[in-house]
Order: structure tokens, then sequence, then C-alpha cells
């Protein structure tokens, strides 16, 4: 599912909810979500699953292009863990 599917299903799931409304309610979510982890915080969102970010160490790459070898910074990265409820709901 792609962001505007989303907005699109909420949007008619909730017809007191005009389509802009339900964008602004997207936007707000996942930017907050965005603006917690860059705060190397954590987001937990009960039977559904935890949003963290996880160190990832500097190394040397390869430019699949030419081949030569690059130098790649050490960054954090998302990591999701999906909730108990979610793992359950999957594997029924």
């Amino acid at each position: 599912m792609i962001r505007s599917e989303l907005v699109q299903k909420i949007a008619g799931e909730n017809p007191e909810l005009t389509p802009r409304e339900v964008e602004l309610i997207v936007t707000t979510f996942f930017d907050s979500i965005t603006r917690r982890l860059s705060e190397n915080g954590r987001v937990e969102l009960r039977g559904f699953g935890a949003f963290s970010t996880r160190p990832r160490d500097a190394r040397t790459g390869r430019n699949p292009r030419t081949g030569e070898q690059v130098a790649v910074d050490a960054k954090r990265v998302p990591y999701f863990k999906p909730g108990k409820e979610m793992r359950a709901r999957l594997n029924v």
C-alpha cells in the first residue's frame, strides 16, 4: 500500500473527513514518527510494533557502476520490530 492508497482508504471509512484533512492527519502522523526517531527516540504503537534506530558502522563499499571503492560513513538507520499481536495475525 502506498501513501495515497492509505489516505483514500481512511477517507473512505470516515466520510465526515475530507481527503485534505485525512492527508494532513497522515502527514502529521509520519512526521511525528520521523521527528522522534531523529531525536534518537523510539515510537511504540501497542499491538502494532515499535520504531527505533540502530547504528550502522562505517565501511568500505563499492560503486556498482564503476566498481570503485567508496567510503560509507557511519549512520543510524530506522528499524521496525513488529508487535506480538501483529506477528500472531500474520501467522494464523
